[in-house]
């Protein structure tokens, strides 16, 4: 079957922009008051689409619901139940959060909003160009909003200049998005690259088993007559298509104990600590990979000549994150492929470990929260009322369980990432003593011809501080869900 070409205007932006240009956001948690009052918000605002413009837009407005949102919009339980069982229960579900690490200090009863505090049913995402974020958060929110909603949560965001909190530059690794849908998924893959199926990140198209994701897809009828066909059963009304699930999590990041950490590790040599900051993150602050310094673009390199991690740690955040794999370890030949499918060419073990990477993409649409803190200034004592800061980490992906729940419990979360024992992401792990695991606080740093090493004692430099699963329809849907 041909695929059909995308129709951007069906597309909120968020999934083809990323609205990044505009430095400006605010995204408010939200809940139905009114039902009525609430759909014809919904109804009228204006949602900005992956539609290119010229010039390009100075705001834009991005709307996703919960499932709890779903059902107070009214949607019938028949249709809600066709969304991914993940979404349906929610993250702060108990098996789900002993699976992604949400234990602990990160446990969702002590969440600021979700889990325990009650899940949103909407978030509704403002951007604007400098300057202009106040007045167009006041034009959308008058009394047809606050008829239609309660607000219990804004969450302010910072512009940091392309730099996390943790001082590193953030943003660098992103999956290409194959929007015309002419790569053969099926071809398999002995070299790594950026350029992911289509229907990883967008409901209603081919993903990288050559499927279409599991959504909810209706009976033709006069309310559903709105929507698009769906490509893989031209007889039903597509409710997913050109939408996707975003994942939102408000993750806490001690700066201070961060630097402090691995300056304390370095002896107060500063050029140590920053070379042990760099290894647990996997590259410089500037965002050069350790593995591939002369790389001609940050994000144009794997770890095919680092396969012990000499130079970049197995377990350093970006190796875990994304560990630039394929279908066959080893270079792009036919011979390389033989062997690998005859269980050979193997340069170290851990290569047969981790799965391939092209199947646990994410789309990152995420921003920092608080004050900037250099990591010098991070190294005195904090002050009595120290703000706190972070990320608010947003991602988008067509399946939750085999692309976000798998990269944060497979590779993050997970002590035996890759076959290493006792440590869990540098940056995200909890520390957390696990059955058959007792101490989880270590990292490896392999050296050339001498023995590893180890250091100890890692605090959590990060903690879960809410989240939430969302659908972001497409703009067919979005009228669909608000009654027109």
């Amino acid at each position: 079957m041909t695929p059909s070409a995308v129709d951007f205007s069906d597309v909120q932006g968020l999934v083809r922009f990323g609205h990044g240009r505009l430095e400006e956001a605010r995204y408010a948690l939200v809940r139905v008051k009114r039902l009525e009052a609430a759909r014809a918000w919904l109804r009228s605002v204006p949602v900005t689409t992956a539609a290119a413009a010229s010039p390009p837009p100075t705001t834009a407005l991005q709307v996703a619901f919960t499932a709890a949102g779903l059902g107070a919009l009214g949607l019938p339980p028949a249709v809600r139940a066709a969304f991914s069982p993940e979404f349906l229960s929610g993250m702060a579900e108990d098996s789900r959060s002993r699976r992604l690490g949400d234990v602990g200090a990160n446990a969702p009863t002590g969440w600021a909003w979700g889990g325990a505090r009650g899940e949103p049913h909407l978030v509704v995402m403002f951007f604007a160009a400098s300057g202009g974020l106040a007045g167009f958060v006041a034009g959308q929110t008058g009394e047809a909003w606050k008829d239609g909603f309660e607000t219990p949560h804004w969450l302010e965001t910072s512009a940091l200049d392309g730099v996390e909190p943790f001082g590193f530059a953030d943003g660098i690794s992103q999956p290409d998005l194959d929007w015309s849908q002419q790569r053969d998924v099926n071809a398999g893959r002995i070299a790594y690259s950026s350029n992911v199926a289509l229907g990883e990140f967008l409901l209603g198209y081919r993903n990288e088993y050559d499927k279409y994701s599991d959504r909810p897809l209706l009976d033709a009828d006069a309310r559903s007559a709105g929507l698009l066909p769906a490509q893989d059963a031209p007889d039903k009304k597509d409710l997913g298509r050109n939408g996707t699930y975003l994942v939102m999590r408000q993750l806490r990041q001690d700066v201070r104990a961060f630097w402090q950490f691995v300056h304390g590790q370095a002896g107060g040599n500063a050029a140590q600590a920053e070379a042990l900051a760099a290894a647990f993150v996997g590259r410089t602050r500037t965002g050069v990979p350790l593995s591939a310094p002369q790389a001609s673009k940050l994000n144009q390199f794997d770890f095919d000549d680092d396969p012990a991690g000499a130079r970049c740690p197995i377990g350093a955040h970006i190796r875990r994150a994304n560990p630039r794999n394929a279908d066959y370890p080893g270079r792009p030949t036919r011979l390389a492929r033989l062997l690998a499918d005859l269980g050979f060419g193997r340069k170290v073990f851990r290569e047969d470990l981790t799965s391939s990477v092209r199947f646990h993409r994410i789309l990152r649409r995420g921003r920092e929260y608080g004050p900037g803190l250099k990591p010098e200034d991070a190294l005195v004592p904090a002050p009595v009322k120290d703000e706190e800061r972070g990320l608010h980490f947003v991602c988008l992906n067509a399946n939750i369980g085999r692309q976000f729940e798998f990269l944060q419990n497979a590779w993050l979360a997970s002590v035996k990432f890759s076959g290493l024992t006792n440590e869990s992401d540098p940056l995200l792990g909890t520390r957390a003593k696990l059955a058959g695991c007792p101490v989880t606080d270590a990292f490896t740093l392999p050296q050339d011809g001498a023995p590893a090493r180890v250091v100890t004692g890692l605090p959590q430099f990060v903690t879960v501080r809410g989240g939430a699963y969302f659908f972001l329809p497409g703009l067919r849907a979005l009228r669909y869900i608000a009654g027109a």
